[in-house]
């Protein structure tokens, strides 16, 4: 084997992005929350870029404008709660700090807020102010579902080997309330005092002592027993109860299935005792531990808001201008940036900076802008749908609407990506607008939204005693002129979280 060393020269074409535009990229792709946090981050990172701060009096710009570097301002992002680091600014910071002080007292001065009476102010001669009012009236976060079952449990009077294993048990029960971990794995991670002993007896007792009912059952047919025990013990065992009971304990796999007949048949009851037992069954929680700590959903923040123009018969479209911060950079140091006596390191700070700033406010500005000729083009593309509802749903490629705005399909994704727009019927996600689809028999094109629109609908309309089996469904939908395959129809309806016809039969 030969090793050589020598040089070589080739010619070849690369393409290499530039920081600017993987920036710009990067802008473009984040959502409404994502940009917050982004802008926030920036301003703690770069001391020339700062929030514009628009007075109540004043009107918001319509219009960007830039003027070599002297305004960068994001006039189509309205500001809140900007503060600007003016000379003037922070003497009335200077001057809110000293009213404070002679407001709250010495306690403000020495930070003692060890007590409540550190809050009581010694007198009042103005208006209130505004951030400490709103730092009192800021929700405290919530106590976790961990912490709610300690608190119960510090008050069962057990063994105090008993009480200790039981503080460690609450904490492997999970969010929904169950305690899944197997004994073996919770004994290894438990201190070397606690037996397993102990522990099978502390969990009987924090089943019965903890509330809601459930905490702490093993699986979902322990936890409906134990709410069942609970009800029994309180107001005592009736009829549908006691059916309740059996079909949880004999029959839950049917009742899943929904196999009515059959539970009534092996059972010796009618179906009408079934249904009752099951009526008294839905009252029953599968999650007891959500309703000490419930699920807190994910807000969603519209980044395009469409209204309809009636006076030239029209949808019109707007960026969401409410929580976006109007950014530019800062006045002081854009002078001092011009100050020739300046050493070159700062200099050299000073631009590198000023660069930063003005490559995001204007990526920001880039972002605005194509989201809203992307959504341009969907409004007009899409006018049945805001007319007449998402069964008028029209395919839509992402690089249809590329070649017509003369951009990068790529462009059209990230611009798209994590967004939401609110339409005058309700909030959707901005990718829905952009799929494929299919054509009905009269020739009229339908995305494959629309599709499961009409799915859905067929479902809701059909006899519930006689659902339509997936077989059916497909024959529905080539009646209306669309034709799918059966397990295209059974990918939709999984989509949509519907049931097999079986289960959706109702008695």
């Amino acid at each position: 084997m030969r090793i050589d060393v020598g040089q070589h020269m080739r010619m070849e074409q690369r393409m290499k992005l530039s920081p600017r535009m993987i920036q710009s990229m990067e802008i473009l792709q984040l959502s409404t929350l994502a940009l917050e946090e982004r802008i926030d981050q920036e301003l703690e990172g770069n001391p020339l870029l700062e929030l514009k701060e628009v007075r109540p009096n004043e009107n918001t710009p319509t219009e960007n404008t830039q003027n070599d570097g002297e305004n960068l301002d994001e006039s189509p992002m309205v500001v809140a709660d900007a503060a600007n680091a003016t000379g003037e600014e922070s003497a009335q910071d200077f001057q809110r700090l000293a009213e404070m002080t002679e407001q709250y007292g010495e306690t403000w001065d020495q930070n003692n807020f060890s007590s409540a009476e550190s809050y009581t102010p010694r007198r009042f001669d103005g208006e209130r102010d505004a951030k400490m009012d709103a730092m009192a009236n800021t929700a405290c976060r919530g106590a976790s579902l961990t912490e709610q079952l300690l608190d119960q449990w510090r008050f069962v009077e057990v063994k105090p080997t008993v009480h200790r294993a039981g503080e460690h048990l609450i904490e492997f029960i999970d969010d929904d309330g169950y305690l899944r971990v197997d004994t073996d794995q919770i004994l290894r991670q438990a201190p070397p005092e606690i037996t397993r002993a102990e522990l099978e007896a502390a969990i009987p007792i924090i089943q019965r002592k903890l509330e809601p009912p459930g905490i702490g059952a093993r699986s979902l047919q322990e936890c409906l027993l134990l709410q069942i025990d609970a009800i029994a013990d309180e107001d005592g065992e009736d009829d549908q109860l006691h059916i309740a009971r059996r079909l949880v304990t004999d029959h839950l796999k049917d009742i899943e299935m929904n196999r009515l007949p059959r539970i009534a048949k092996q059972a010796g009851i009618t179906v009408d005792e079934v249904k009752q037992g099951m009526a008294r069954l839905r009252r029953l929680d599968p999650r007891p531990g959500r309703r000490l700590a419930p699920e807190r959903p994910q807000p969603i923040i519209p980044d395009v808001i469409v209204e309809f123009d009636p006076v030239h018969d029209c949808y019109v479209a707007a960026l969401a201008r409410g929580r976006q911060p109007s950014l530019r950079i800062s006045p002081q140091y854009r002078e001092l940036s011009q100050d020739r006596g300046q050493d070159r390191d700062t200099r050299q700070y000073l631009a590198k900076n000023m660069n930063n700033a003005r490559w995001l406010i204007d990526a920001i500005r880039q972002r605005n802008s194509t989201l809203l000729r992307v959504v341009n083009v969907v409004l007009d593309a899409q006018r049945d749908f805001f007319d007449h509802g998402p069964e008028h749903l029209k395919p839509l490629p992402m690089i249809q609407v590329a070649d017509q705005l003369s951009i990068h399909v790529g462009t059209v994704s990230r611009a798209v990506s994590e967004k939401y727009i609110q339409t005058p019927r309700g909030i959707y996600p901005l990718r829905m607008f952009f799929s494929g689809g299919t054509e009905s028999s009269d020739g009229e094109e339908m995305s494959w939204a629309a599709v499961q629109a009409k799915l859905k609908q067929i479902i809701d309309d059909e006899d519930t005693q006689k659902p339509f089996s997936d077989d059916q469904l497909v024959e529905q939908l080539k009646a209306q002129g669309i034709e799918i395959a059966r397990r295209t129809v059974a990918k939709y309806r999984q989509q949509m979280n519907i049931p097999p016809a079986r289960r959706r039969r109702q008695y």
